[in-house]
């Protein structure tokens, strides 16, 4: 069953969330940057536990060294084989991989 739940929205960025199954997908459209912070921390939070998360980056267009911040965090929550960052843009991409976050999170 699905759950969408929008959770956030400010400066030029909006993250949202749902839950299929035991899976969170929290995505992030726009700049994904401090700005997103409260959203990005609501939306991972607000299922309570769930064993997998999927954070979808098919809508962001831009992120900074805070958005890499917020997704340590995460891994640190959940455990580095429970976090996926997929659906990334070239250039965001390029960012994860420049971090050397392609050894930390499984990126497709």
């Amino acid at each position: 069953m699905n759950h969408p739940r929008p959770s956030d929205s400010r400066a030029g960025s909006h993250v949202n969330a749902m839950m299929k199954g035991s899976t969170v997908t929290v995505h992030v459209m726009g700049r994904f940057d401090f700005n997103c912070h409260p959203g990005f921390r609501d939306a991972c939070e607000m299922f309570g536990e769930a064993q997998d998360y999927v954070v979808d980056l098919s809508g962001t267009e831009y992120l900074d060294s805070s958005a890499l911040g917020m997704l340590l965090v995460l891994r640190d929550q959940v455990g580095s084989a429970n976090v996926r960052i997929v659906n990334c843009r070239p250039a965001v991409r390029r960012i994860l991989e420049i971090a050397n976050f392609g050894s930390l999170f499984v990126l497709t």
